[in-house]
């Protein structure tokens, strides 16, 4: 009912947002916990690059756009579905941080932790002020 509108989107937008924190709080708790495992490396969750492509290739054409006149042909221009965006977890394996092969800093961990934190938090606070927006609108 809602999917195409600008409450729907940003609603599913958020959704998935807050999704992806959760998920990036399990991986940095992750690198937290294996701080003083030998060999361990760090992992890390890219999703808003992603996101970003694919909001922005929604008002984006091409000066020339090629025509395909057989479904086997590649297009020069694909739009990207936003909904079909997911996050990947990232092994940084090139750096290290200490002497064992570890390149887990706790203190980076930490900071990362928190900034995931205080972004969650304003998503739900986007989320209540959409919703609040709607509630008044209905009174």
């Amino acid at each position: 009912m809602l999917e195409n509108t600008r409450f729907g989107k940003t609603i599913e937008l958020l959704s998935r947002s807050m999704d992806v924190a959760m998920l990036r709080r399990d991986v940095i708790a992750n690198n937290i916990a294996n701080a003083d495992v030998p060999n361990f490396k760090r992992s890390e969750i890219n999703f808003e690059s992603a996101l970003k492509r694919a909001l922005d290739s929604e008002n984006y054409r091409p000066k020339l756009e090629l025509i395909t006149t057989d479904p086997r042909h590649i297009p020069s221009y694909k739009k990207i579905d936003w909904r079909s965006v997911q996050p990947r977890r990232v092994l940084d394996y090139l750096s290290t941080e200490k002497n064992n092969g570890n390149n887990v800093n706790p203190e980076e961990e930490l900071m990362a932790s928190l900034q995931n934190q205080l972004m969650y938090t304003l998503m739900t606070q986007a989320a209540n002020f959409e919703f609040n927006q709607v509630n008044l609108v209905l009174r």
